[in-house]
């Protein structure tokens, strides 16, 4: 069974690296430009996981967490934060918020398939 992944990150160059590092690996990709636009399509369309990163606009990764995780479908559905921040307290937040896991950009493609493995068993 092919699993269904919503990637949102405002920066296309980072949405085609995930696009096409997933879907060489066997994984259907849906793309989000934006935190809003990633939630309305969580909420008609059914994801296996969500990749988001944390600084974007209209709706923040964190902030796009917190919703997701208000939703029934996503309660307990993995949600991956994919960023350049550091900071152990917004790591904190994340984890506060509902996030499965904190991923710095730029990614190993290895390391970013073993984690997406790992969560979605």
């Amino acid at each position: 069974m092919m699993r269904n992944i919503l990637i949102c990150d405002d920066s296309v160059s980072m949405r085609q690296m995930l696009k096409l590092t997933l879907t060489d690996a066997n994984y259907k990709i849906t793309e989000a430009k934006n935190g809003v636009e990633g939630l309305e399509l969580a909420k008609t369309h059914q994801f296996d996981l969500i990749i988001t990163d944390v600084n974007m606009p209209l709706l923040d990764g964190l902030s796009l967490v917190r919703e997701l995780r208000a939703l029934p479908d996503y309660l307990f559905k993995p949600i991956l934060l994919l960023t350049t921040e550091t900071d152990p307290q917004k790591k904190k937040k994340a984890k506060t918020v509902g996030a499965t896991g904190w991923i710095i950009k730029p990614f190993d493609p290895d390391k970013l398939l073993a984690a997406i493995r790992k969560v979605l068993r």
